[in-house]
């Protein structure tokens, strides 16, 4: 890149520098943004909190009541019942209150705080790259700074852009993944179809079994009748063998009441300490919400920056662009030009040819000498010819 005069150069860093002050004092002149909003956030946090042990106390209770009512037989009142399920109402339709409203009034700051810092970091971004340029303008007497901040936007421009035609291309897979679900929705309805087709034989068939089984029920009955006496006589035998197992059973069955008591004490003591884990993990799972908030935040800041950055970057491709059309314009003039030249100059020169040979054939202007040789050297050539017939006459006779 050529380097400018000193003069030029004094000139552009004075334009330059009064563009930094103009940035600075828009910098003073807009606003603070919000920061009692936080403030809002945590009281909320604590609220939900508290409505949370509230419904754990009440919980505890109403565990408690039903232990006693199972442990010592008596009926709990149902006015106890109402009165606890009245309080856990009243705290969850609490705590859907405040999460709204806490909802809402962090969205209403997260928008005004994102333009403000979209704002100040574009003006602050512009700053510094006119006090780079100052720099390099003051040192070199140039402003490469200038054009490789150009060249960075433009790469982000073109990351921007690949990422756009991802998804481009992952909208179409979606659409294609919809048709075909719709086409297994349709399969489905057809074999639904020919599964209540199928339901509907199978109930025919399962008429006439019962028709069937009616008949072979009255046939049962009269041998079952019969057989009844020679069973009885069997059953005499086994009531003593059964009885024998039923005192088995007996022993079973004390040994895993046993067991089932051991059981459930151990379950108690484990659903305290799931009890207690489970505290551990909602607030865990508190504070990793509150982290990703803050890294969702500074993704919108970032994409907000580069939405602004590919805006600065079109119009100063459409300004390329018209430049680019503007010199093909004036080339093609050119290009035009010298054709027209061209085809004058082998004209003219044709013209010329065309003249000089009719001066030389009709003899005209510088050739008129030629002329007079062409008419002596026809008339020489006469004579001889005469000569020679005269010759050749005398010869023969």
């Amino acid at each position: 890149m050529e380097k400018f005069t000193h003069l030029k150069a004094l000139l552009f860093t004075a334009v330059l520098e009064s563009c930094v002050d103009q940035l600075s004092i828009l910098g003073y002149i807009m606003p603070v943004s919000y920061e009692g909003k936080t403030d809002l956030s945590h009281t909320g946090i604590q609220e939900m909190k508290e409505i949370i042990e509230t419904q754990k106390e009440l919980d505890i209770d109403y565990q408690e009541l039903m232990s006693a009512r199972q442990g010592s037989g008596e009926t709990v009142t149902s006015m106890s019942l109402k009165s606890i399920e009245h309080k856990q109402l009243g705290k969850t339709e609490d705590l859907k209150r405040t999460h709204h409203l806490s909802n809402r009034a962090m969205k209403h700051s997260a928008l005004s705080v994102e333009k403000l810092r979209k704002i100040q970091a574009d003006r602050q971004y512009a700053s510094d790259v006119i006090t780079v340029t100052i720099k390099t303008m003051q040192e070199s007497g140039t402003f490469n700074s200038l054009t490789e901040a150009n060249e960075r936007e433009k790469a982000k421009k073109s990351r921007f852009h690949d990422i756009l035609i991802r998804s481009e291309e992952g909208k179409k897979e979606i659409k294609s993944l919809e048709k075909q679900l719709q086409d297994v929705k349709k399969q489905t309805e057809i074999e639904l179809q020919n599964r209540d087709n199928m339901i509907v034989y199978l109930k025919d068939k399962l008429q006439e079994m019962k028709a069937k089984t009616n008949m072979e029920i009255c046939y049962m009955k009269k041998s079952t009748d019969l057989q009844v006496h020679q069973t009885q006589k069997k059953c005499s035998n086994a009531e003593n063998v059964l009885e024998k197992e039923i005192q088995k059973l007996r022993s079973k069955t004390d040994e895993e009441i046993r067991v089932h008591m051991e059981i459930e004490n151990f379950l108690r003591q484990y659903h305290k300490i799931v009890e207690e884990k489970l505290e551990c993990w909602v607030d865990k799972y508190e504070n990793d919400t509150d982290a990703k908030d803050e890294e969702l935040d500074a993704l919108k800041a970032s994409k907000a920056n580069n939405l602004e950055m590919l805006q600065r970057l079109a119009k100063e491709c459409q300004m390329f662009e018209e430049a680019i059309i503007s010199d093909r314009a004036e080339k093609k003039a050119k290009r035009r030009q010298l054709e027209q030249d061209a085809l004058e100059l082998k004209s003219i020169l044709k013209l010329q040819a065309w003249w000089r040979g009719t001066m030389v054939r009709r003899n005209l202007g510088p050739y008129q000498a030629l002329r007079k040789i062409r008419e002596k050297q026809l008339s020489k050539q006469k004579e001889k010819g005469k000569k020679e017939k005269s010759g050749a006459k005398k010869k023969t006779r």
